[in-house]
């Protein structure tokens, strides 16, 4: 054993290895990147249902068809899940939303031009296939019984374990998209103040993206019904972690949570091995009831990492989680908004100044009450549209501070001007799709697929 905790092929047998990797993730601000990921319906023209994986013009060759753009093919078994290319992955979610997970960039600029250039992609092989894509929170038609399955095997074991936990586990898997953005720290101070801005403000992004109104084809009573979702899917690995509040927070503190999430699964041989509901601790014992004597490795941390779904996730980088799908210009705004708040030093101080005497209790009504009234949440006396643009204030000017220029001349801060004409009018994308719904569309939400496709 190496210092009683690590042998000499990489098992770990205490948390002091996973301490070391975390805090590995740290870099200089000049290495900071910049990693966003976006999830995107795609369906059939001719009657806008959903592509299965074997069908004629399903899934698969959706996937085979992109390879013509240099991307390479990730089998599991026979079939192909995944593909990668130069830092980047397009990989599937449950009912085979398809997922673009960018490559670490130094700035916007570079993730506008690679979400454009992915699109660009996607749209030539959708158009030999009679295939749309869209960007939203929820599938606004179709049940979520009636969704397809991907071929992985760790939907398998996720699908039945959801129900054992939380009463909307399935419709997150099979109905719903985001966007992220993903991003660096030097320190394991600056990992704390950024995780507690980055936690108190998800609301605010959450409201600003609002944009999952439908469910089966009406209203459903929410703005956010995706975010809604999140309340009951599976407690144990989700929500606002208000630890990271708390006196003492870093690494060692949020190891300790991800310790006590449960499992789902342990990846061994090209095979997914039900470990649901398992601990990882008495992995680490050598004592897991799906493989006893077995002892994890790193690569079983990056995995309980992964399946735990706080709205703000913590791995060798910070993700940040609670943002529904949308539209093209709203793809590259994400990761303005967070850069913008948390990349530039004096803007992040701003943003810390902002919510540092935020309570407890403040932190999960925002929670609780955004999905349903976003932007119009009342919160100390005025509404959450406010403090929407005061976030985007202080984000404006971190990206003026940052002020990293393109081929014209232009800086950042010019991606956040769709987040401030939605806070400026306080009208989120999803009041405007029910505007629609109630007027021109005659109460039908399929116009959605035609009018708001990529």
């Amino acid at each position: 054993m190496v210092n009683g905790a690590q042998d000499d092929i990489g098992r770990i047998t205490s948390k002091q290895p996973i301490l070391e990797y975390m805090e590995a993730g740290c870099k200089p601000q000049s290495n900071w990147r910049i990693g966003t990921e976006h999830e995107k319906f795609a369906y059939h023209l001719k009657d806008f249902s959903p592509l299965t994986y074997d069908e004629e013009n399903g899934i698969r060759k959706m996937l085979e068809g992109l390879q013509r753009f240099g991307w390479e093919p990730i089998f599991e078994g026979n079939n192909v899940i995944a593909l990668k290319q130069d830092g980047g992955a397009i990989s599937l979610e449950p009912a085979g939303q398809l997922e673009l997970s960018g490559a670490p960039l130094a700035n916007i600029h570079q993730t506008c031009s690679e979400v454009s250039g992915h699109l660009q992609q996607v749209k030539a092989i959708a158009a030999e296939m009679g295939i749309g894509f869209i960007g939203l929170g929820y599938r606004p038609d179709g049940k979520t019984e009636d969704m397809p399955w991907m071929p992985k095997g760790r939907y398998k074991i996720m699908r039945e374990y959801m129900p054992k936990v939380g009463t909307m586990g399935l419709e997150m898997m099979q109905s719903t998209c985001t966007v992220q953005v993903n991003l660096d720290f030097d320190s394991e101070q600056t990992m704390v103040e950024m995780f507690r801005i980055s936690l108190a403000l998800q609301p605010i992004a959450t409201a600003i993206w609002a944009n999952s109104p439908f469910k089966n084809g009406k209203p459903n009573g929410f703005l956010s019904y995706r975010s809604h979702i999140w309340t009951d899917t599976d407690n144990d690995r989700c929500g606002t972690i208000p630890f990271v509040f708390e006196d003492g927070f870093g690494f060692e503190r949020y190891v300790d949570y991800l310790l006590d999430v449960p499992m789902y699964f342990v990846y061994r041989n090209g095979v997914y091995i039900d470990a649901s509901g398992q601990s990882f601790r008495d992995f680490m014992a050598g004592k897991l009831p799906a493989l006893p004597g077995e002892l994890p490795t790193i690569k079983d941390w990056e995995d309980q990492m992964s399946f735990a779904f706080p709205e703000v996730r913590l791995k060798q980088f910070l993700e940040m989680r609670g943002t529904d799908g949308g539209p093209w210009a709203r793809l590259c705004a994400l990761p303005a908004f967070w850069v913008g708040l948390l990349y530039d030093n004096d803007a992040r101080h701003a943003a810390y100044d902002l919510i540092k005497d935020w309570t407890p209790e403040e932190h999960d009504r925002l929670r609780t009450e955004v999905p349903t009234t976003a932007l119009k949440t009342k919160f100390r006396g005025r509404t959450l549209r406010e403090v929407a643009l005061e976030a985007l204030e202080i984000s404006h000017a971190g990206l003026k501070g940052r002020n990293v220029l393109d081929n014209v001349g232009l800086d950042e801060s010019h991606f956040l001007k769709p987040l401030f004409q939605i806070a400026e009018t306080g009208q989120t994308p999803a009041e405007e799709l029910l505007c629609a719904y109630e007027r021109q569309w005659k109460k039908s939400v399929l116009p959605l697929y035609t009018e708001y496709a990529y």
